[in-house]
């Protein structure tokens, strides 16, 4: 994709972002005390354009997974018009950034009277769910309405994941298979959902998934318009390298072939997915300060009841490296935070900032020897569930994003036009350690920043 046409989006999500060419420039020229989250324009983009190019139908993005506002402008920038949403907040959210030419799809299987009702009034046409109680509350609140997109989420094993979804959601076969037969009465298109669990590292866990639905499918007695196979594709974290995302797109195109294929005149069952996690995580991470050290035990500003939920309740490690940035010359200085860090990297465990205990993240993380009071931690693939999952406990709290985009550099600066973000650019990062996806040092003389971390540099305004 063109980078000057990857700005296009709707006009009144005009923002001004500050842009930074590295997570070491961040710290070096806001010097943080608060957590910042710092994101990446390319990569959520790329994994944007993979999906969209690779799934042979459909793909929603599940918002619930990061709906930070400067995620889902990129991601429609990409191509995303299909979003999963879980609440009218979410959807209240899309309808906002995106008030022409998308398409929502309320996927949550249990809802509020209410936010049926005011979900369809906003546009929504599309309902899952797994109750004949869930299925009479859509049609009243509905008023039996003739345009509905009905999909019965169908229970299905989550053994292959990191984080088994199936204790909650999900109509056992027999009952799937009763709920297909009277939704099928009322609904204008018809599908079957289901999900594999968070982080699903087996592509055969979505051919057993779909092997099952053709099943219930099957017993129903009826034609299905949609096969959902919902979400669950997985990141690269520490330990866990899943295959590639071709693999599962296979997996789940060979499974599906029965229900997909027309027959004489009759077409097949379309493909729907829902990714989040495989969408974004590589798109963000956090940049957090030590606070204090105690041995291998490293006080933080952020914590399970911040970003690292995952890393504290699922003990999931998350890369990490030290951000310390050197002094002026660029050499090694007599201040402790502007020294050259050890080659010698050792495990250490984190706490959090709240007066909880169980703000613990035991990792083992591994970082510099002479890790200290001072230095920030950059904390990677924390795109997916990480700032969207900050609580307000204790007064912790940060809602500071700083957009970390090197690849701007190929972007010229044109006339400002309609329809465009402007965005301020902070110039001449130092160089970046390669252990996390952190963009590399540009060439160019930067300009002072004032108090704020901002400055009056030369703007691109890609309007």
């Amino acid at each position: 994709m063109d980078q000057q046409k990857a700005f296009d989006k709707p006009a009144n999500t005009d923002v001004q972002e500050h842009l930074f060419r590295s997570v070491d420039d961040v710290a070096k020229r806001l010097k943080p005390e608060a957590p910042i989250q710092c994101i990446f324009p390319q990569p959520v983009r790329d994994q944007a354009q993979k999906f969209i190019a690779l799934f042979p139908g459909r793909v929603l993005y599940a918002v619930k997974c990061n709906p930070g506002p400067e995620f889902l402008r990129h991601m429609y920038a990409a191509g995303i018009r299909e979003f999963d949403v879980a609440s009218l907040e979410e959807a209240r959210l899309i309808k906002g950034l995106f008030p022409k030419g998308v398409t929502m799809h309320f996927m949550h299987p249990v809802k509020s009277r209410e936010a049926i009702r005011l979900a369809y009034k906003m546009g929504i046409r599309t309902f899952s769910l797994d109750s004949a109680g869930e299925l009479m509350k859509i049609l009243e609140e509905t008023k039996s309405a003739q345009d509905l997109t009905l999909l019965i989420r169908m229970a299905v094993s989550g053994n292959a994941a990191a984080y088994d979804l199936s204790g909650k959601f999900g109509a056992a076969p027999s009952s799937a298979s009763d709920l297909l037969r009277h939704a099928r009465k009322v609904a204008h298109k018809l599908g079957v959902c289901f999900h594999v669990g968070s982080q699903c590292m087996d592509p055969a866990a979505y051919s057993a998934a779909i092997a099952r639905a053709a099943d219930v499918i099957a017993k129903a007695k009826v034609k299905v318009d949609i096969i959902d196979v919902g979400g669950g594709f997985p990141a690269t974290y520490p330990n866990m390298t899943p295959p590639a995302l071709e693999d599962f797109i296979a997996a789940i195109t060979d499974t599906a072939q029965p229900l997909t294929d027309s027959i004489g005149v009759t077409p097949g069952a379309e493909l729907w997915c829902e990714p989040g996690r495989a969408m974004v995580a590589a798109g963000g991470s956090m940049l957090v300060r030590v606070t204090l050290r105690k041995g291998r035990r490293l006080y933080i500003n952020d914590g399970t009841y911040g970003s690292l939920f995952d890393a504290g309740a699922l003990n999931w490690r998350f890369p990490v490296r030290l951000v310390r940035p050197l002094s002026k010359s660029g050499k090694n200085s007599t201040a402790p935070n502007t020294r050259v860090p050890s080659d010698k990297l050792v495990p250490y465990t984190f706490y959090g900032p709240t007066c909880d205990n169980l703000d613990k993240m035991k990792g083992p993380f591994m970082l510099p020897e002479d890790t200290q009071e001072g230095d920030w931690i950059e904390i990677g693939m924390l795109g997916a569930y990480g700032a969207t999952m900050q609580t307000r406990f204790n007064g912790f709290h940060s809602t500071v994003v700083a957009t970390v985009w090197p690849e701007l550099n190929a972007v010229s600066a044109p006339r400002p036009a309609v329809g465009r973000p402007n965005l301020r650019v902070v110039r001449n990062a130092p160089a970046v350690q390669p252990a996390l996806p952190a963009p590399q040092a540009m060439a160019e003389p930067a300009p002072e920043l004032s108090a704020d971390g901002h400055t009056a540099a030369p703007v691109i305004d890609l309007k």
